[in-house]
Protein backbone atom coordinates (compact mmCIF):
# COMPACT_ATOMS: atom_id res chain seq x y z
CA UNK A 1 0.00 0.00 0.00
CA UNK A 2 0.89 3.37 -0.77
CA UNK A 3 1.56 6.00 1.62
CA UNK A 4 -0.93 8.25 -0.43
CA UNK A 5 -3.86 5.35 0.09
CA UNK A 6 -3.25 5.00 3.53
CA UNK A 7 -3.60 8.68 4.47
CA UNK A 8 -6.79 8.46 2.35
CA UNK A 9 -8.38 5.61 4.60
CA UNK A 10 -11.04 7.01 6.89
CA UNK A 11 -9.29 7.43 10.58
CA UNK A 12 -12.46 7.93 12.19
CA UNK A 13 -13.45 4.61 13.01
CA UNK A 14 -16.85 5.90 14.74
CA UNK A 15 -19.32 5.34 11.52
CA UNK A 16 -17.57 1.48 11.10
CA UNK A 17 -18.33 0.79 14.87
CA UNK A 18 -21.92 2.76 14.77
CA UNK A 19 -22.75 0.42 11.25
CA UNK A 20 -21.49 -2.94 12.93
CA UNK A 21 -23.23 -2.20 16.23
CA UNK A 22 -26.79 -1.56 14.11
CA UNK A 23 -25.72 -4.71 12.29
CA UNK A 24 -25.13 -7.04 15.44
CA UNK A 25 -28.75 -5.54 17.25
CA UNK A 26 -30.23 -5.90 14.21
CA UNK A 27 -29.11 -9.92 13.65
CA UNK A 28 -29.92 -10.21 17.33
CA UNK A 29 -33.79 -9.03 17.49
CA UNK A 30 -34.38 -11.12 14.30
CA UNK A 31 -33.07 -13.87 16.01
CA UNK A 32 -35.22 -13.36 19.05
CA UNK A 33 -38.68 -13.24 16.79
CA UNK A 34 -37.29 -15.97 15.70
CA UNK A 35 -36.90 -17.60 18.78
CA UNK A 36 -40.29 -16.46 19.27
CA UNK A 37 -41.80 -17.83 16.92
CA UNK A 38 -40.64 -21.55 18.08
CA UNK A 39 -42.29 -20.86 21.49
CA UNK A 40 -46.34 -21.81 20.01
CA UNK A 41 -49.01 -23.32 21.00
CA UNK A 42 -51.63 -24.10 18.65
CA UNK A 43 -55.56 -24.09 19.40
CA UNK A 44 -57.94 -25.83 18.65
CA UNK A 45 -59.85 -23.42 17.23
CA UNK A 46 -57.88 -22.41 13.72
CA UNK A 47 -54.92 -22.46 11.92
CA UNK A 48 -53.46 -19.21 14.42
CA UNK A 49 -51.11 -20.54 17.17
CA UNK A 50 -50.35 -18.39 20.39
CA UNK A 51 -46.44 -17.66 19.83
CA UNK A 52 -44.01 -15.16 21.48
CA UNK A 53 -42.76 -13.62 18.28
CA UNK A 54 -45.35 -10.52 18.42
CA UNK A 55 -44.01 -9.78 21.83
CA UNK A 56 -40.51 -9.96 20.38
CA UNK A 57 -41.48 -7.77 17.52
CA UNK A 58 -43.24 -5.24 19.98
CA UNK A 59 -39.71 -5.30 21.83
CA UNK A 60 -37.56 -4.77 18.78
CA UNK A 61 -40.14 -1.57 17.84
CA UNK A 62 -39.55 -0.09 21.08
CA UNK A 63 -35.62 -0.66 21.42
CA UNK A 64 -34.41 -0.33 17.66
CA UNK A 65 -37.00 2.33 16.63
CA UNK A 66 -38.73 2.66 13.60
CA UNK A 67 -35.86 2.14 11.10
CA UNK A 68 -33.65 -0.44 12.19
CA UNK A 69 -36.82 -2.53 13.73
CA UNK A 70 -38.72 -2.59 10.03
CA UNK A 71 -35.09 -4.08 8.94
CA UNK A 72 -35.34 -6.40 11.61
CA UNK A 73 -38.57 -7.72 10.97
CA UNK A 74 -38.19 -7.44 7.08
CA UNK A 75 -35.32 -9.98 7.53
CA UNK A 76 -37.07 -12.34 9.65
CA UNK A 77 -39.85 -12.33 6.92
CA UNK A 78 -37.19 -12.53 3.50
CA UNK A 79 -35.78 -15.52 6.24
CA UNK A 80 -39.19 -17.41 6.09
CA UNK A 81 -40.39 -16.36 2.80
CA UNK A 82 -36.50 -18.16 1.33
CA UNK A 83 -37.51 -21.30 3.22
CA UNK A 84 -35.49 -21.20 6.28
CA UNK A 85 -37.85 -22.60 9.32
CA UNK A 86 -38.11 -19.20 11.33
CA UNK A 87 -41.80 -18.84 11.71
CA UNK A 88 -44.12 -20.51 14.03
CA UNK A 89 -43.22 -24.08 15.04
CA UNK A 90 -40.45 -23.87 12.39
CA UNK A 91 -42.81 -23.57 9.33
CA UNK A 92 -41.08 -21.80 6.30
CA UNK A 93 -41.67 -20.92 2.81
CA UNK A 94 -44.14 -18.82 0.75
CA UNK A 95 -46.92 -21.16 1.28
CA UNK A 96 -46.72 -19.97 5.03
CA UNK A 97 -46.97 -16.19 4.02
CA UNK A 98 -49.73 -16.25 2.11
CA UNK A 99 -51.63 -18.66 4.11
CA UNK A 100 -54.22 -18.20 6.94
CA UNK A 101 -51.45 -17.29 9.29
CA UNK A 102 -49.60 -14.75 6.55
CA UNK A 103 -52.03 -11.59 7.41
CA UNK A 104 -49.83 -11.48 11.02
CA UNK A 105 -46.49 -12.09 9.63
CA UNK A 106 -47.21 -9.08 7.40
CA UNK A 107 -48.93 -7.15 9.99
CA UNK A 108 -45.42 -7.74 12.07
CA UNK A 109 -44.10 -4.56 9.93
CA UNK A 110 -46.77 -2.86 10.84
CA UNK A 111 -46.69 -3.47 14.77
CA UNK A 112 -42.63 -3.26 14.49
CA UNK A 113 -43.15 0.33 12.45
CA UNK A 114 -45.76 1.94 14.50
CA UNK A 115 -44.30 0.93 17.84
CA UNK A 116 -40.99 1.82 16.52
CA UNK A 117 -42.27 5.38 15.45
CA UNK A 118 -44.45 6.44 18.51
CA UNK A 119 -42.29 5.26 21.05
CA UNK A 120 -39.15 7.21 19.26
CA UNK A 121 -40.30 10.42 19.06
CA UNK A 122 -39.68 12.51 21.80
CA UNK A 123 -39.18 12.02 25.66
CA UNK A 124 -39.43 8.44 26.55
CA UNK A 125 -42.17 7.51 28.90
CA UNK A 126 -44.12 4.39 30.23
CA UNK A 127 -47.28 6.13 28.48
CA UNK A 128 -46.18 6.88 25.31
CA UNK A 129 -44.46 3.04 25.08
CA UNK A 130 -48.34 1.37 25.83
CA UNK A 131 -49.87 3.50 23.78
CA UNK A 132 -46.91 2.75 21.02
CA UNK A 133 -48.14 -0.96 21.81
CA UNK A 134 -51.96 -0.95 21.78
CA UNK A 135 -51.64 1.08 18.42
CA UNK A 136 -49.17 -1.35 17.25
CA UNK A 137 -51.66 -4.41 18.10
CA UNK A 138 -54.65 -3.03 17.18
CA UNK A 139 -52.83 -2.25 13.66
CA UNK A 140 -51.27 -6.24 13.79
CA UNK A 141 -54.95 -7.55 14.12
CA UNK A 142 -56.62 -5.19 11.71
CA UNK A 143 -54.32 -7.18 9.09
CA UNK A 144 -54.68 -10.35 10.61
CA UNK A 145 -58.06 -11.38 10.93
CA UNK A 146 -59.48 -9.84 7.80
CA UNK A 147 -56.32 -11.99 5.95
CA UNK A 148 -57.78 -15.09 8.16
CA UNK A 149 -61.60 -14.49 7.26
CA UNK A 150 -60.98 -14.07 3.77
CA UNK A 151 -57.72 -16.93 3.07
CA UNK A 152 -59.78 -19.41 4.95
CA UNK A 153 -63.52 -18.22 3.92
CA UNK A 154 -64.84 -17.48 7.56
CA UNK A 155 -67.42 -15.26 8.65
CA UNK A 156 -66.91 -12.29 10.77
CA UNK A 157 -67.67 -13.78 14.22
CA UNK A 158 -65.56 -17.45 13.05
CA UNK A 159 -62.33 -14.97 12.47
CA UNK A 160 -62.69 -13.19 15.33
CA UNK A 161 -63.02 -16.44 17.06
CA UNK A 162 -60.14 -18.07 15.62
CA UNK A 163 -58.12 -14.85 14.90
CA UNK A 164 -58.53 -12.95 18.03
CA UNK A 165 -60.77 -13.73 21.08
CA UNK A 166 -58.31 -15.98 22.33
CA UNK A 167 -55.46 -13.94 21.76
CA UNK A 168 -56.42 -11.05 24.22
CA UNK A 169 -55.36 -12.39 27.44
CA UNK A 170 -52.04 -13.02 25.72
CA UNK A 171 -51.87 -9.21 23.97
CA UNK A 172 -52.46 -7.79 27.05
CA UNK A 173 -49.03 -10.07 29.09
CA UNK A 174 -47.69 -9.34 26.36
CA UNK A 175 -47.85 -5.27 26.19
CA UNK A 176 -46.93 -5.61 29.91
CA UNK A 177 -43.86 -7.48 29.61
CA UNK A 178 -42.54 -5.12 27.02
CA UNK A 179 -43.58 -2.53 28.40
CA UNK A 180 -41.73 -3.36 31.14
CA UNK A 181 -38.68 -4.42 29.79
CA UNK A 182 -38.63 -1.31 28.31
CA UNK A 183 -38.84 0.42 31.11
CA UNK A 184 -36.16 -1.34 32.86
CA UNK A 185 -33.32 -1.74 30.20
CA UNK A 186 -34.04 0.56 27.65
CA UNK A 187 -32.60 4.17 29.05
CA UNK A 188 -29.45 1.98 29.44
CA UNK A 189 -29.51 0.75 25.96
CA UNK A 190 -29.92 3.85 25.00
CA UNK A 191 -26.94 5.12 26.30
CA UNK A 192 -25.13 2.83 24.93
CA UNK A 193 -26.30 2.63 21.67
CA UNK A 194 -27.62 4.87 18.91
CA UNK A 195 -29.61 3.16 16.69
CA UNK A 196 -33.00 5.15 16.15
Amino acid sequence: MSQNQVTQMPTDTTTANLNLRITVYVALFTALIIIGGYISVPLPLGSVPIVLADLFVMVTGLFLGFKWGVTSVALYLSLGALGLPVFASGTSGLAVLFGPTGGYLFGYLLLVASVGFIASKGKQSIIKNLTALVIGNMLLYAIGVPWLKAVMNLSWAGALAAGLTPFIPGIIIKITVAAALSRAFLPRFNDSASVK
